[in-house]
């Protein structure tokens, strides 16, 4: 269904098991949109999609209290967060308190309205866009709300033959707009991601790994390219996903190489490079791959 951008998916069936939200970054008309459509459909789950604008409040994200006239009392009125698979179109272009509103969501897994608290539907998945290309009128993403996601995706022009296959579907027939023309079957639900979930936590993880993992962190702290480096908690991250990645593989235990795919989109949104570094033309997949070249892989 997503020609072209097959590890990009993945990592983001990844992150859905992993219990993680993912912030996709590439440029408009790269099937972004589509991927979170195609997931929801696949797993079953409800889908809503927030274009985010400079005008949009918190209110808008989470919902508000709405006075009802016939039993003169509040009543809270639910919003689009309230669902399973949220698509946040264009989130650098909101302010900073709607972002915060969402992150907040995100992080706790519920909303507080005046003092109630009201849980949210169970998997819950934001999974954010940003153009990198088109910066004015944004408002940027500060570091500690960047590590509230699990990955960060770059979403690629496809290949040429790719594209060439894109075309030939269009040409065909396909619409993204009416999925359930597709023949695209539902593989599971809800409650089979759980379950997963339970499964893929007895994935076996060997201490030479965790030590490599922790190695991996420390060399990210101590490059010269970077101001900072990977924190604890995305150690933890990639330690949690490489475990997922496993079982997805049909495997019970991880391998060196699972780290070494799942690094750069656990990293990317996490370090920030020197300016010295980007003067030399580095950028953060760069330097994560310089890291990983260094240090010594466990046998």
């Amino acid at each position: 269904m997503i020609v072209g951008q097959d590890e990009a998916f993945e990592q983001i069936v990844v992150a859905l098991f992993s219990g993680g939200h993912v912030l996709l970054e590439g440029v408009p008309g790269t099937a972004k949109t589509l991927m979170a459509k195609t997931l929801a459909r696949l797993v079953n789950a409800e889908f809503k999609r927030v274009q985010f604008t400079p005008d949009l409040m918190p209110s808008d994200i989470v919902g508000t209290s709405v006075f009802n006239l016939q039993t003169s009392q509040f009543v809270f009125r639910q919003g689009p967060v309230f669902t399973q698979i949220l698509l946040a179109d264009e989130i650098n272009r909101a302010p900073a308190k709607t972002q915060s509103a969402l992150l907040e969501a995100m992080e706790e897994r519920q909303v507080s309205i005046e003092g109630a608290l009201n849980r949210l539907p169970e998997p819950f998945m934001v999974l954010a866009t940003q153009n990198p290309v088109e910066y004015e009128g944004t408002y940027p993403l500060p570091e500690a709300q960047l590590d509230r996601f699990l990955f960060k995706v770059r979403i690629n022009y496809p290949a040429l033959p790719a594209e060439t296959e894109i075309l030939r579907r269009y040409h065909a027939g396909f619409d993204a707009h009416h999925l359930e023309r597709s023949g695209m079957a539902t593989v599971l639900g809800p409650g089979d991601i759980a379950m997963a979930q339970a499964d893929i936590m007895a994935v076996k993880v060997e201490s030479g790994i965790l030590d490599y993992i922790a190695r991996l962190m420390d060399a990210t702290r101590k490059s010269p390219d970077l101001i900072l480096g990977g924190s604890p908690r995305a150690g933890i991250a990639l330690l949690l996903t490489v475990k997922t990645y496993a079982a997805l593989q049909g495997r019970d235990y991880v391998r060196p190489d699972d780290v070494k795919f799942l690094a750069p989109p656990v990293l990317r949104h996490r370090v920030i490079l020197r300016p010295e570094a980007e003067v030399e033309g580095l950028d953060a997949d760069k330097v994560v791959a310089r890291v990983l070249s260094k240090v010594e892989v466990p046998r």
